[in-house]
């Protein structure tokens, strides 16, 4: 979901507060997943930190800050004593009187006992919820709560059919909530908290020797909600909880975690990125009383639809990141295809000071690295099970054909009729825009003036 949620706040879809603070709390540190997300989030800042948002600047390209609590690297929350540590001497079952351990054999399969935590806990949350009780007793969390500010607010993004999104949601809840012990404590447990908890909407090869069986996700999952139902939604301890998921399973193979757990992008984390944006722009009334509940739903006839393209979305879904996923990936197809034949000739770069040493730079590495990010999770999703394919990702000319079910305005003065593709986007590129900041450095020179032209393309050839 985090992953999503960078790219469109990369594409510059709209989000009611200014910074995001991702916190990871995962004890697999090498999972492929996670790994590229870091990295995605990295580039996003990195990119960020060079470009001002004040007036007269338009662009909204990386418009959010995302930024990690102070000390947390890799927006991880470190968990203590779970790497190359078997459950049973975490809770030091060797330690224990012969009562107790007859206690923990009840609560505990022998299976669960051997497990090794340092990829997680492979759908087992009877094991999170004991690891994850460290929460709010460490430091790093009191990091996060002496930052947080009168109305700030909290999203939490858990699976409900895992083991530690299942079992940490409801733990961490809990300690936001009750803690007392952090200076802002108060702040905290009055803050407005949103969550989405995703059901099952993908499955894993079987694999005997794995701990990962997705056929109990189901079991888990009502499981889950039953206990949701009676002690988080009927408390009012979450003020909007979202619930998604598909009865369309994606496949994936069977990895525990670790370097090999790379699952392809999904319609499912995208809808879950959408509800963080949906309750970071409602008011504080509009989450006033009990617990809102909220599902996602497509805008068509056909339950079984294999591949979903814009049109298929609700009309709200679709003002919100159409126009922004169209602009980036408009972006993207000339960085890629056209721009180190163009720049050396073109004014847009050339009246900007956007040499060869420009393109040359860590900044447009970085630009350009995150592109190909983005369309590696757009590429990713229009080959998942059920499918989001609103561009044709591979399309070069004619180029305003991008958009699956959409066609282009026809020119309507005679100039762009004798311009089409890539020559119509550097007319887009080299307009006069008003109010341009002269003053502005390299970098925001570039951001602005392709943020702009891409805005003027996609109004003028889709209307939006």
């Amino acid at each position: 979901m985090l992953r999503a949620l960078t790219m469109l706040l990369a594409s510059g879809a709209e989000c009611a507060f200014e910074t995001i603070v991702p916190i990871i709390i995962d004890p697999d540190d090498s999972a492929a997943d996670k790994t590229r997300t870091v990295e995605a989030m990295k580039k996003y800042m990195a990119i960020r930190e060079k470009l001002d948002f004040s007036n007269p600047n338009l662009n909204k390209f990386y418009k959010t800050e995302i930024k990690p609590v102070d000390g947390m690297a890799n927006f991880g929350f470190p968990l203590n004593n779970t790497r190359d540590c078997l459950f049973k001497d975490f809770i030091k079952v060797g330690e224990l009187s012969k009562e107790s351990r007859a206690l923990v054999s009840l609560l505990f399969s022998e299976k669960n006992l051997n497990s090794d935590m340092k990829v997680g806990f492979k759908g087992n949350p009877n094991i999170g919820s004991v690891v994850l009780n460290q929460f709010g007793t460490s430091q790093h969390y009191k990091d996060f709560a002496n930052g947080f500010k009168e109305g700030d607010r909290i999203f939490i993004i858990s699976s409900i059919f895992g083991g530690t999104g299942a079992s940490g949601f409801p733990l961490l809840l809990k300690t936001l909530r009750s803690d007392k012990s952090s200076q802002s404590w108060n702040l905290i447990s009055n803050a407005k908290i949103g969550a989405v908890t995703v059901l099952p909407y993908f499955q894993v090869s079987q694999d005997d020797n794995s701990g990962v069986d997705s056929s109990t996700f189901l079991s888990k999952t009502k499981s889950a909600l039953a206990y949701y139902e009676n002690n988080i939604s009927k408390n009012g301890s979450v003020d909007a909880l979202y619930y998604i998921g598909d009865n369309i399973p994606a496949s994936y193979a069977n990895h525990d975690g670790g370097s090999e757990q790379k699952n392809n992008a999904h319609l499912i984390e995208l809808c879950s990125a959408l509800g963080i944006l949906n309750f970071a722009k409602m008011s504080d009334s509009e989450l006033a009383g009990d617990t809102k509940h909220f599902e996602y739903g497509l805008d068509s006839n056909d339950d079984a639809i294999h591949s979903i393209v814009f049109s298929d979305l609700g009309k709200k879904t679709k003002e919100d990141i159409q126009k922004p996923l169209t602009q980036l990936l408009l972006m993207h197809k000339y960085l890629t295809y056209k721009l180190h034949d163009e720049y050396r000739h073109q004014p847009w770069a050339i009246d900007n000071g956007l040499n060869k040493a420009f393109f040359d730079d860590d900044f447009f590495s970085n630009v350009q690295a995150f592109s190909n990010y983005y369309v590696e999770w757009l590429s990713e999703m229009s080959n998942n099970t059920r499918s989001f394919s609103p561009f044709n990702i591979g399309r070069i000319k004619p180029l305003f054909s991008l958009i699956n079910g959409k066609s282009a305005n026809r020119p309507w003065t005679i100039i762009p009729f004798l311009l089409k593709d890539y020559a119509l986007f550097d007319n887009a590129l080299n307009s006069n825009f008003k109010k341009w900041n002269k003053a502005a450095n390299k970098e925001q020179k570039f951001m602005e003036v392709f943020y702009r032209a891409t805005e003027k393309l996609v109004q003028q050839k889709f209307n939006m």
